[in-house]
């Protein structure tokens, strides 16, 4: 036999040996991560660790404290869960709720505020310099324009470099006409301010229009 040559493998009865091949890609498949078990957002119900906790009723009160089995035998006879809210107390807190309809309403509020938040759209920026010619004035103030249609803010800036800032009334004349030529769709969130050496206006959109 060939040194280099796989050692027999011994059948057993009706079951043939395997390649050295495929016991490869078997072992490669057992050491793969098990993907991991959702953990549930808080500790309820036989995850609870402790021996006494002092129960709460949702919409009831305080029901005192007890053994954690008689605790959740409470809860089960009333279809809720027992969920700790206070592990760090003396003897732990828990509430005894629906917790599936508690998860619900959290899941709805936190979706209603990403809705919101949303809502309220990104801030864009829109730079000019006190000189800007007409034609890139019209292209920057197109693209303002899209941004307040879908929502979101604009804040448009003048920037005065080196000898520009003698050119602040030209300036302040650009935000104005920049905002006199939106006031069809926006208005005024915050008036021409200077920032350093940068002359700034914010723009909202006007949902009232």
């Amino acid at each position: 036999m060939s040194p280099h040559a796989p050692l027999p493998c011994p059948e057993r009865a009706g079951v043939p040996c395997s390649t050295p091949h495929r016991s490869a890609i078997a072992r490669r498949r057992s050491r793969r991560p098990q993907p991991a078990r959702r953990e549930p957002d808080a500790i309820i119900n036989e995850n609870i660790n402790a021996s006494q906790v002092r129960v709460v009723v949702d919409g009831e009160g305080q029901m005192g404290v007890m053994p954690l089995e008689q605790a959740l035998d409470f809860a089960r006879e009333r279809g809720l869960d027992l969920v700790e809210i206070a592990g760090s107390a003396d003897p732990p807190v828990v509430k005894a709720m629906d917790y599936g309809k508690f998860r619900y309403e959290q899941q709805k509020k936190a979706k209603e505020q990403r809705k919101k938040q949303a809502g309220q759209g990104e801030l864009k920026e829109v730079r000019f310099r006190p000189r800007t010619d007409d034609h890139d004035y019209e292209f920057k103030m197109k693209h303002a324009r899209e941004f307040l249609e879908k929502g979101n803010k604009v804040k448009a800036w003048v920037q005065f470099r080196g000898r520009d800032i003698i050119y602040k009334d030209q300036g302040r004349d650009m935000l104005d006409r920049f905002t006199e030529d939106l006031a069809d769709i926006a208005k005024v969130d915050q008036p021409p301010t200077m920032e350093g050496r940068r002359m700034t206006i914010m723009l909202t959109p006007d949902k009232k229009k």
